[in-house]
């Protein structure tokens, strides 16, 4: 059984805090699927990690495309991982199913702390999880650094 981890941006963009936490998921082998709401949302995920340093390039790619399932990070806003993911991170309120923290090593969620409306469907999002029993942990980056600040 996975975990749920909560990531506060407040210091670092979405753009810079996503490949890092993705170099991490690929560190530890494990395919990962990056969901969001919107398609033009994942259009410009997709950019930013092209245009990311050549020595710490991500291969990736997007959903739908020719090869969906052998790319080692998806980009998509549908539910299905066909890449087989064992790691979910999820951006700009994508839903999390608890069925999903459950099955996989790790979802991560990632919110702008900026955002009060964001910061609300991250609460929301941890309260049901951890209701349904999913282990949880929230990460804040508002002391300069990424610090666990509660776990469930």
């Amino acid at each position: 059984m996975g975990a749920a981890f909560f990531y506060h941006l407040t210091r670092k963009p979405l753009e810079v805090t996503l490949p890092m936490l993705l170099d991490k998921a690929r560190g530890a082998g494990w395919r990962v699927a990056v969901r969001g709401r919107e398609a033009a949302r994942m259009d410009w995920l997709d950019e930013k990690l092209w245009l990311g340093p050549e020595d710490g390039f991500l291969p990736h790619g997007r959903a739908g495309q020719p090869h969906e399932a052998d790319q080692p990070i998806l980009l998509t806003t549908e539910a299905a991982l066909p890449n087989g993911a064992a790691c979910l991170m999820t951006v700009d309120g994508a839903e999390v199913a608890p069925e999903e923290v459950q099955v996989l090593e790790r979802v991560c969620v990632l919110f702008d702390g900026n955002d009060e409306a964001a910061v609300q469907v991250a609460r929301d999002q941890w309260k049901a999880l951890t209701s349904a029993g999913c282990q949880a942990q929230y990460w804040s980056e508002a002391s300069g650094r990424w610090e666990k600040k509660a776990e469930a």
